[in-house]
């Protein structure tokens, strides 16, 4: 019979904490009457992480499983994978580091029994370096205006969704951290609670200004996803149509000139009406290859697997 919650934990260096971590999920769960597997995903680990998951594997068989990645995948790969082997009607996400407390697992779940379909940590008080907290308020105000959704710390990886809401958004790139918004789009029902936040213990922070752009590069892509999905030549129509008519009236006017008797070989605006024709022509195109993909494109799997781990039919290879 599958368990009530999945847990799906990605990690990459971080042995010290995975004892701990599963140890604080049961004490947590278990008081709520509820089943569950913690599945973790070794995202290219170092250290021995992941033979500590598979101790913990033999000693709890049926509750903890691994998912071992045959390198750096990065994050969204790593919950993908976990994700797709998870059986549990409610699916969690933590991060491995301790940062993000069990104990606020019953708060979740209560959250869930109201009727929302995702729940969201909010780190209010956080625990870390300025130069991290500074630029993902920010990113989180950016998310909120071009979203729409009102979360306050779309960042956090304290997460729980139903998971119907799993099977309808595709995770892929680095979109792990828009999932809310893209179940928002799909008409779930997102909200967010206060969860504690504590210091790191152990290891140290992935953040950096790579992935800040990163973030911001997802975040178009999430916003353009929300709106044009299912049709993107309305995108690329406006843009490429807006070229094009600009490009036309130019010519239109050169014309005129033209057969008014005066030269208009050597004025630069010939040039550009010409080239906003030319732009206009390409951006509708794009348009209309973007509609071809959509219907045609099949989704891959974005990680490869060495290894699985406690799973009735575990992989190898």
């Amino acid at each position: 019979m599958p368990p009530d919650i999945s847990f799906v934990i990605p990690f990459k260096d971080e042995e010290p904490t995975l004892v701990e971590l599963f140890e604080r999920i049961a004490a947590a769960t278990r008081p709520t009457g509820r089943s569950f597997e913690v599945i973790f995903v070794d995202d290219g680990s170092r250290d021995g992480g992941a033979a500590r998951v598979a101790e913990l594997a033999a000693r709890h068989p049926g509750t903890v499983r691994l998912v071992e990645l045959r390198g750096n995948f990065g994050k969204s790969a790593a919950l993908a994978a976990g994700f797709e082997r998870a059986t549990g009607a409610v699916v969690f996400t933590l991060d491995a580091d301790l940062q993000d407390d069990p104990k606020e697992i019953p708060r979740f779940l209560a959250a869930l029994d109201d009727g929302l379909d995702v729940v969201s940590g909010y780190k209010q008080t956080r625990h870390d370096p300025w130069h991290k907290v500074l630029p993902s308020r920010v990113f989180n105000w950016m998310v909120r205006r071009l979203t729409g959704v009102p979360l306050h710390d779309i960042n956090c990886g304290f997460k729980c969704y139903r998971a119907e809401v799993l099977r309808d958004v595709r995770v892929y790139g680095e979109l792990h951290r828009f999932i809310p918004a893209l179940a928002a789009w799909n008409r779930f029902c997102v909200g967010e609670i206060v969860v504690e936040h504590h210091p790191r213990r152990f290891g140290v922070s992935k953040f950096g200004v790579g992935r800040f752009f990163r973030g911001l590069m997802d975040l178009l892509t999430v916003t353009f996803l929300s709106k044009y999905d299912r049709k993107p030549l309305h995108f690329f129509g406006w843009l490429g149509a807006a070229a094009f008519l600009a490009g036309l009236a130019i010519c239109g006017y050169l014309t005129a000139v033209k057969l008014s008797g005066e030269s208009i070989g050597q004025r630069p605006l010939l040039t550009l009406g010409v080239l906003l024709i030319v732009i206009g022509v390409q951006i509708l195109a794009t348009g209309l290859l973007a509609e071809l993909i959509v219907h045609v494109a099949g989704d891959a799997r974005p990680y490869r697997i060495r290894r699985t781990v406690g799973f009735d039919a575990d992989e190898a290879g």
